[in-house]
């Protein structure tokens, strides 16, 4: 079937699964504000937020089903926009269940802190749709209010109410960037659609335009800040570190991978006939970001910024990707995202796990000798470190991922041998500080005045086993996974070849 987006029906069933997650938040949000606080109800209204993540998981895989597609319109109907809406409701579904044994323990008892998840997932949703710049603001904003407040959830921590106004004040800069890029690029074609900007560029020959080529600079720098790349990831550690766990791996993994759905459709979209002008500065941003992740981790001994840094460094992976611009690197950019988030979502749940109340343990030293007092945790951590790593076997999908951007980088028409050189590299050096927390684990002794452990809530459980057997499944066979990345590409017109370096 296909939509016809010029009709208000259409384009209201084409945006179906987006639309039961807003109007299912909404209902919660009253039903969480009806009754008093308390431990009891944010449970209860966690759990059905979680329904309604299946439900709309369920929505969205029956929409690939059927093959729906659409005109050009303000939004796309494509296995692209399917498969990052997966990921976004994996990583939600994953981080409602943690921050249900979460709040316990440290006394958030507003229901509204799973209803706003939602609300920030169903942005995620809208941007990884979006084909038109109007759409992709208004995605950014209602993922970014959502988080603004997550960030801050817990009041009682001063690093949290640090880094929520940190994230506030450096997220409306960076969304002011992208406004007037916006605007420059309005202002230089003509149109906001993806589809008419390339259009106008070729019919009024705006290869050379300032005007826009200045739009363009703006769009680059504000998507630079939304995915954390260097030199614009400098607010990620403090917000990393100050934000509820939960929180931080959501918006290690879900934020993260919505910025780049919508990053890569409008740069491969709208901007293909410019691959010579942009091409360079990505380059090199995701050189930098590679290179400043992996070197600033290594000094890193809080487990969290060690992880806010790791997460700039696969930003920078994620990135070359994108830089070869063909469906090759679209597979592997949608194949990496999956195998990132389900690590991501798996460490921090071990941290969750680990934690007490007001996160007073967030030292890598407070792991040693895990082994010798839980060895499930100690050996699910180490899974998804060596999946971060790339490591082969243990670290199941992960190394496929590192392996398949690999091959998208060097197969590329003109390839991209230098930014392979350095991934390859920059992973080297990455295992100084992932085999670092795994030797600390394993090799080092517990203290005698080191407190054990409380036994995780059942949630947190569920996360870290169900992350730790998806990488390894998926690691052990991939190619169920790799044939449905393959199909989920941006509906490009044509290939595009990249020029050499």
């Amino acid at each position: 079937m296909q939509f016809d987006l010029t009709m208000p029906a259409q384009l209201t069933s084409a945006l179906g699964p987006d639309l039961l997650l807003m109007g299912g938040a909404m209902v919660l949000l009253l039903w969480s504000g009806w009754r008093r606080e308390s431990d009891e109800h944010q449970r209860s209204v966690g759990i059905l937020s979680m329904v309604l993540c299946v439900l709309t998981m369920v929505a969205v895989g029956y929409y690939a089903y059927r093959g729906y597609t659409a005109s050009d319109g303000v939004i796309a109907v494509d296995n692209f926009r399917w498969a990052a809406d997966e990921i976004f409701l994996i990583a939600t579904l994953g981080t409602i269940a943690m921050s249900l044994d979460y709040n316990r323990r440290e006394g958030i008892t507003p229901g509204e802190s799973h209803v706003l998840l939602l609300f920030s997932t169903s942005g995620m949703m809208i941007l990884a749709a979006a084909r038109d710049l109007i759409i992709v603001f208004l995605g950014i904003e209602l993922m970014s209010i959502a988080i603004y407040v997550l960030v801050g959830l817990n009041r009682r921590r001063e690093r949290s109410a640090e880094g929520a106004i940190k994230y506030f004040l450096l997220g409306a800069f960076s969304t002011a960037f992208l406004l007037y890029g916006i605007a420059l690029v309005y202002g230089a074609t003509g149109a906001t659609n993806f589809l008419v900007i390339k259009a106008n560029i070729v019919r009024f020959n705006l290869q050379h335009s300032g005007l826009l080529l200045a739009g363009i600079a703006l769009l680059l720098v504000g998507f630079g800040f939304k995915i954390a790349a260097a030199p614009f990831h400098m607010w990620a550690p403090d917000v990393y570190e100050g934000a509820p766990t939960p929180i931080t791996a959501y918006m290690a993994a879900a934020v993260k991978a919505a910025a780049f759905a919508a990053f890569f459709r409008l740069w491969l979209e709208a901007f293909p006939t410019l691959l010579s002008t942009w091409h360079e500065a990505v380059w090199w941003l995701a050189a930098l970001t590679m290179i400043v992740g992996n070197l600033v981790a290594l000094a890193q001994r809080n487990i969290k910024r060690l992880l806010a840094y790791s997460s700039i460094a696969h930003a920078g992976y994620i990135l070359v990707a994108m830089v070869v611009g063909t469906s090759l690197g679209s597979s592997a950019f949608m194949f990496y995202l999956f195998a990132y988030t389900m690590a991501t979502l798996g460490a921090f749940a071990v941290i969750v796990a680990l934690g007490r109340a007001g996160e007073d343990n967030m030292e890598v030293e407070e792991y040693a000798g895990l082994w010798s007092v839980r060895p499930g945790l100690a050996v699910a951590m180490a899974v998804f470190m060596l999946a971060l790593l790339g490591f082969p076997i243990f670290g199941g999908i992960g190394f496929f991922a590192k392996w398949y951007v690999l091959e998208a980088a060097l197969k590329a028409p003109f390839p991209q041998t230098r930014l392979a050189v350095i991934l390859v590299v920059t992973s080297v050096v990455s295992a100084g500080y992932y085999l670092y927390v795994v030797m600390v684990m394993f090799m080092k002794p517990r203290s005698s005045t080191a407190i054990l452990p409380e036994r995780a809530g059942g949630w947190t459980r569920a996360v870290v086993w169900g992350s730790a057997a998806i990488i390894l499944i998926f690691g052990l066979f991939p190619d169920a996974l790799v044939s449905l990345t393959q199909r989920s590409t941006p509906a490009m017109s044509k290939e595009v070849a990249l020029r050499s370096r």
